[in-house]
């Protein structure tokens, strides 16, 4: 049993006594500690050596103390699995140097064995569950089929994604394929991260916000709720789709058991879109951790008291940055711990 299982309730529905807390990318280059292990391995090799990735994934719940750990990993190890190259350039993120640009090159792409291409995730997760020695739940994500596309396609970070867009609207049919493939290798690999451990799933979809309502559910929602289908009966999904809130009412109809929001949608809006019920995710803007200290504690409990202490829990809006301040992240945590309704 998991000492500490307020997440796992709050998934459930359960009433809580406050809600939890954890945030994304909270094993990452805020913490010095991570920034040890990145100055003495590369990226591929922390996500690739079990012993790495476990210990990073560890590090904040020493550090900062959430109530659960999120594994040490990457959406683009995926697509490395499936035989596109990719590569990883500091200050300039991924970088696939052969981008998919026609159904010759989807032909090529396909969906591997996950245990000879990913087995060193799943020994990461036994090995980051012994560490964390049942105190926290752990979860394991994925990309959305739609995000690793537009990098798969675009050949690198966008502020719009135009080609891969373009390459939807132009050549469908060779869209849907490597859509279907990237979602076909995803279930394969979520479900084995069930299997090695993870006690809930968080499927990112970075840019899902990128395309009109319309195109959303043809090549996004359509391949996230394949994914949410196949392993709703084996764990907790959590799908959080940055800059999707127009997708959110179809969102709560699925098998999802939570949905994250991001910081330009309201707690009010999140719950009047959804339907109430459901459990969300978010929303503090993770730039407002600049704030002074005090500032931070008292958004962070009007933010709780606006969506709610059930049915919620405490996050970011995206991925913790950067050059934040570690006492300003124990801040954030601290918070929602002292909270009292």
């Amino acid at each position: 049993m998991i000492k500490n299982d307020l997440f796992l309730r709050a998934l459930n529905n359960e009433t809580v006594e406050r809600p939890p807390v954890w945030m994304m990318r909270q094993a990452g280059r805020y913490l010095p500690e991570f920034r040890a292990l990145r100055d003495k391995y590369d990226f591929f090799t922390r996500c690739e050596t079990p012993e790495l990735a476990a210990e990073i994934t560890v590090q904040p719940i020493r550090i900062v103390k959430p109530d659960a750990a999120i594994l040490f990993s990457d959406i683009l190890v995926v697509p490395r699995a499936m035989g596109i190259h990719v590569e990883l350039k500091d200050n300039l993120g991924p970088i696939i140097p052969n981008p998919i640009r026609t159904m010759e090159q989807v032909n090529q792409v396909f969906v591997p064995d996950v245990h000879e291409t990913l087995g060193y995730v799943f020994d990461a997760i036994k090995l980051t569950k012994e560490m964390l020695n049942d105190e926290v739940p752990l979860i394991g994500f994925a990309g959305s089929p739609w995000t690793i596309f537009c990098y798969a396609v675009e050949g690198k970070g966008s502020k719009s994604f135009d080609t891969a867009k373009g390459f939807c609207f132009s050549n469908p049919i060779a869209a849907h394929t490597l859509l279907q493939k990237i979602t076909d290798t995803t279930i394969l690999y979520l479900k084995e991260k069930v299997k090695a451990g993870c006690n809930a799933i968080q499927i990112f979809d970075s840019w899902g916000g990128m395309l009109s309502p319309v195109d959303y559910q043809e090549f996004s929602w359509n391949y996230i709720n394949q994914i949410i289908e196949a392993i709703a009966d084996e764990t907790k999904v959590i799908v959080f789709g940055k800059g999707c809130w127009f997708a959110l009412g179809e969102m709560a109809q699925s098998k999802a058991s939570a949905l994250g929001v991001d910081w330009t949608c309201s707690p009010r809006n999140a719950r009047y879109l959804t339907g109430g019920n459901i459990t969300l995710q978010g929303n503090f803007d993770p730039s407002r951790l600049l704030s002074p200290i005090p500032t931070i504690k008292k958004m962070v409990h009007q933010m709780i008291d606006e969506f709610g202490k059930d049915n919620y829990i405490v996050n970011l809006g995206h991925g913790i940055l950067p050059n934040i301040p570690v006492d300003h992240a124990k801040a954030f945590v601290e918070a929602v711990k002292e909270y009292q309704k």
